[in-house]
């Protein structure tokens, strides 16, 4: 019984050893056997020196790592895995991932970036899911995501993002999920999804949009969600869902503050009747204006006092044209009448010239 106990301290030894030698920095737990280096909770303040060059999984997580230097993982060019959340990142310099040929996932969640670069993306060429929720990114521009052409899934969630150039996504055609909940943005124009034909997922909730304009997701033929539940819009036009084209969408507008006007209630209508269109949430869409019907669900407003408006609204234009009908025949008739009058008013001054 003693031999097989030191047996198996010595073999815990020896594995230990392993973990912690001349390859492995201190703090680090190298794990040859499946490939990871697991660096978690190891008190960096930079990135570390000695990871084995056979390492596809490297977590650096949970440290206080602030800077990416420039081409900072050339000796781990099989890495397939970096994750990077939880630390105080602030700065990736030029081609700070250039080299990860093989990377699939970048998870930066949890840090301090407030600004893509064109060089941020340099060498990320092959890079499928990038997660930056919960940093501070304020602005997309057309250089932002300029090298990730393979890019699936793309997190941006809580971040402080208010405007997005057009063409800002236009690299990654190949995206399929795109979340953008949790930011400031107030308006989406025409354009800003343009090269986005293989997204099926758009969430767009609880940000400040008001405003939208009519062709904004015409260019998603593939997406099969929309999220836009928690946000500013009192209205929205009927053309602009319309111009979804794909098989089946689901759309979720709960928590907006709905003006259920005449209006509203017809576009919705409109849109229920839509078959490829499905909305999931129209159960749960409460008023905001007018006064009168605030907190009421949508579906409960009496459609009838709509249905009198539009009588109401015929009477008035069959009233008005009736009206300009009529005064325009009384008018013909006295144009006749007057014309009458005069013909034979002329031919009474000819006959008396005749007489002389």
């Amino acid at each position: 019984m003693k031999a097989v106990l030191l047996l198996l301290l010595l073999l815990l030894t020896e594995a230990s050893c392993r973990s912690h030698s001349s390859w492995c920095e201190l703090g680090c737990d190298c794990r040859g056997d499946l490939k990871f280096t697991i660096c978690s909770r190891g008190l960096f303040t930079q990135l570390p020196s000695r990871v084995p060059p056979y390492t596809e999984l490297l977590d650096l997580s949970d440290n206080l790592i602030s800077v990416i230097p420039e081409r900072s993982f050339d000796k781990n060019r099989k890495l397939r895995v970096l994750l990077l959340q939880n630390n105080n990142i602030s700065v990736v310099q030029h081609g700070g991932f250039s080299q990860l040929e093989f990377l699939q996932k970048l998870d930066l969640r949890w840090n301090r970036i407030s600004v893509l670069t064109e060089g941020f993306s340099v060498g990320l060429s092959f890079l499928r899911e990038l997660q930056l929720a919960h940093n501070r990114l304020r602005h997309l521009d057309s250089r932002s995501f300029l090298h990730l052409d393979a890019l699936q899934r793309l997190n941006l969630s809580a971040n402080s993002i208010s405007s997005i150039q057009v063409r800002a996504f236009a690299p990654m055609s190949s995206l399929r999920q795109l979340h953008l909940q949790d930011n400031r943005l107030t308006s989406l124009r025409s354009g800003v999804f343009s090269m986005l034909r293989s997204l099926e997922v758009l969430n767009l909730a609880a940000n400040q949009i008001s405003d939208m304009e009519m062709g904004v997701f015409k260019p998603l033929t593939s997406m099969s969600l929309l999220n836009l539940a928690d946000n500013n819009m009192t209205t929205v036009y009927f053309k602009t869902f319309l111009s979804i084209h794909t098989y089946s969408t689901h759309i979720l507008l709960e928590e907006n503050p709905w003006n259920c006007d005449c209006d509203l209630q017809r576009v919705f209508r409109k849109l229920r009747s839509i078959q490829r269109l499905f909305l999931d949430d129209y159960y749960n869409l409460t008023c905001q204006e007018p006064p009168v019907l605030r907190d009421y669900r949508l579906m409960d407003v009496d459609s009838e006092l709509c249905l009198a408006e539009t009588v109401t609204v015929l009477i008035i234009t069959f009233t008005v044209v009736t009206t300009v009908l009529a005064a325009m025949l009384m008018g013909e008739r006295k144009r006749k009448k007057k014309k009458r009058s005069t013909h034979w008013t002329q031919q009474g001054e000819h006959s008396e010239e005749s007489d002389y």
